[in-house]
């Protein structure tokens, strides 16, 4: 085992997210940080990914990679206003550089814009399709609205049933606001009935910038106290108690049914295993965004000029990944930790989680604990017996969905404060 890892960690591997049309959406949610990058460019300006761009990263891309597996994740932004003929260019440039590795791709969308040809598309070609869904109707739509304001559940409804009449493999991609947070069954439910089986439930937290004249903070540095959020971010604690309360549902009923993203990663963690997920590894920066004009920058929540690496037309893809600037990027989320974190119980499964967060204050007022670090505690000690039992049946090559007949057995209390 330790040297099959050790053969891997050789191996040359990163991920580039690329953004077809930059920030450009078709709708407007009251969540999204994306959409303010359209200030990093000037106007006017011609956001679709011009076809030079376009074959120099596909080209660069699968010759960077020592893997035989080249993954291609599209996003926005909305990527599908940049058009079907787009995407029918890239498989065929894929097809053209592909060297005998086997090329993926995966497209991340608010399904506005799916239909047959679009549907089919996607089928025949086998893209994994990940759709932005936040719950049902009353939900979704506190936050996920068109420009005009009018709500988009119908719509996204509407696209999957395409994704669905054609085959289409697809996941959720759920953002956990302060509106739905206080609903996780309700959420959970909904996507499993909708046919869901691969969900991410993305936290939403954003800062409020500027920051108060009472609040002023040299640029780089961290302000004396915790900025405010916007009144959208999850609350920790009910962060918390939405993971929990999923993870109750699913590890009775669902295991091997249903995959959640975080519930995998926490699983590696109990396994001694590095996590497949950025966020909850002790460093980063292998995960990096590629804008619609080639800039290339050291990551999604960091797409700004302070981390904008270089343009891929001026310099190689590989060189700029591999850079001493993405390098210290990466290496600073573990020297950057909190020394209260450090000796946290859970840090093994956590790792202080994404550096995008940690802008709040320890209990001894040290600088960069993670906003959401009570949420992570409760979660992850919360699990911690019945991951530890998946993981035991993992190492004796049994199913981890055992599980759910050890609980049956255990005659555990039933969920006394789950919510609907």
């Amino acid at each position: 085992m330790e040297k099959r890892r050790q053969r891997a960690e050789k191996k040359r591997a990163f991920h580039v997210m690329a953004k077809p049309m930059g920030p450009m959406c078709n709708l407007d949610c009251r969540y999204c940080f994306y959409l303010q990058k359209q200030t990093l460019y000037p106007q006017p300006r011609e956001w679709a990914m011009p076809d030079a761009v376009l074959e120099t990263f596909i080209a660069q891309y699968i010759a960077a990679l020592d893997t035989p597996l080249v993954s291609f994740a599209w996003q926005g932004g909305e990527p599908t206003l940049r058009g079907l003929d787009f995407f029918r260019q890239v498989v065929a440039l894929q097809a053209k550089y592909a060297q005998g590795k086997r090329i993926e791709n995966a497209l991340q969308t608010n399904g506005v814009l799916l239909d047959d040809p679009w549907a089919a598309f996607l089928a025949e070609n086998r893209f994994l399709v990940g759709l932005s869904i936040d719950g049902p109707a009353e939900l979704h739509d506190s936050y996920r609205v068109d420009k005009g304001g009018a709500p988009s559940s119908d719509r996204v409804m509407r696209g999957l049933r395409f994704l669905k009449k054609h085959g289409v493999e697809f996941n959720a991609l759920t953002a956990v606001s302060r509106q739905n947070a206080s609903h996780p069954l309700r959420v959970y439910r909904f996507l499993r009935g909708i046919g869901c089986e691969f969900i991410q439930f993305i936290p939403v937290v954003e800062r409020e910038f500027p920051l108060p004249e009472t609040e002023p903070a040299a640029a780089g540095s961290l302000p004396a106290s915790p900025p405010r959020v916007t009144d959208w971010s999850v609350d920790p604690t009910a962060y918390g108690e939405f993971l929990c309360t999923i993870y109750d549902a699913w590890v009775r009923t669902d295991v091997g049914r249903c995959f959640i993203q975080l519930f995998d990663a926490a699983l590696e963690s109990f396994l001694g295993l590095a996590s497949h997920l950025c966020i909850y590894r002790p460093t980063c920066g292998t995960a990096l965004v590629l804008e619609h004009n080639g800039d290339l920058y050291a990551c999604d929540h960091f797409v700004d000029p302070a981390h904008r690496l270089g343009n891929i037309t001026a310099q190689s893809l590989l060189e700029l990944v591999e850079s001493a600037a993405q390098r210290n990027f990466g290496e600073e989320k573990v020297r950057s930790l909190p020394p209260g974190c450090r000796s946290c119980e859970v840090r093994f499964a956590c790792q202080g989680e994404c550096p995008k967060n940690r802008f709040a204050l320890t209990p001894d007022g040290e600088p960069g604990l993670n906003y959401l670090c009570s949420a992570y505690r409760r979660f992850f000690q919360h699990i911690a017996p019945t991951m530890q039992f998946m993981a035991e049946e993992l190492q004796q090559h049994r199913p981890p969905a055992n599980v759910m007949g050890w609980l049956r057995g255990q005659a555990l209390r039933p969920f006394s404060n789950a919510r609907d």
